[in-house]
């Protein structure tokens, strides 16, 4: 009978160990991220409902989008993205953060509003276009919020913060990561 070796130790500078780390790492992040946002929507669809009957559901949605952001950013900062961004003043990174996640902005109000002027059951139940938005910008706002928000190192200047907002991954085929 032969004995199959014992599983080499645990190394953290591997390559081949940091290579499959790297995207788990990101998988959890995104789920994490996606809890919050899941969460985003308690605080949007609360602030909504709290606001329409004293300011319309147009100005109640977009108030409630940035109580929502603004709860998302406090427990991105310390649960999703914990440790990574601190040299930053919170409220540089708020602003960065709420700058950043424009895009998904877009995406998510842009579905919120769409909804509401064309399926009427969206607008006596606001909370399922508030759903569909979230999903909407979900990913937009996740990439932009660990390249923009979230960096382990600070940019050194303006345009390196730019240039890591539309920087291409790398992949064996592209390995330098320029387009």
């Amino acid at each position: 009978m032969t004995r199959s070796p014992s599983p080499a130790p645990f190394q953290p500078d591997a390559p081949a160990r940091a290579s499959g780390s790297a995207p788990r790492a990101k998988l959890i992040r995104l789920l994490k991220f996606g809890t919050v946002g899941g969460l985003g929507l308690v605080w949007d669809s609360g602030t909504l409902y709290a606001l329409r009957p004293f300011i319309g559901l147009t100005a109640a949605t977009l108030v409630a989008y940035f109580v929502a952001a603004t709860i998302n950013w406090m427990l991105n900062r310390l649960w999703t993205f914990k440790g990574a961004g601190q040299h930053d003043h919170p409220v540089l990174q708020w602003l960065r953060f709420l700058l950043a996640n424009s895009l998904g902005f877009l995406l998510n109000r842009g579905t919120v509003y769409t909804l509401f002027y064309t399926v009427p059951l969206c607008v006596t139940y606001p909370v399922l276009a508030l759903a569909a938005g979230s999903l909407a910008g979900m990913f937009a706002n996740f990439n932009l919020s660990q390249k923009m928000v979230f960096r382990e190192k600070p940019p050194a200047s303006v345009e390196e913060l730019a240039e890591s907002a539309i920087a291409f991954p790398t992949s064996p085929k592209n390995p330098t990561a320029e387009p």
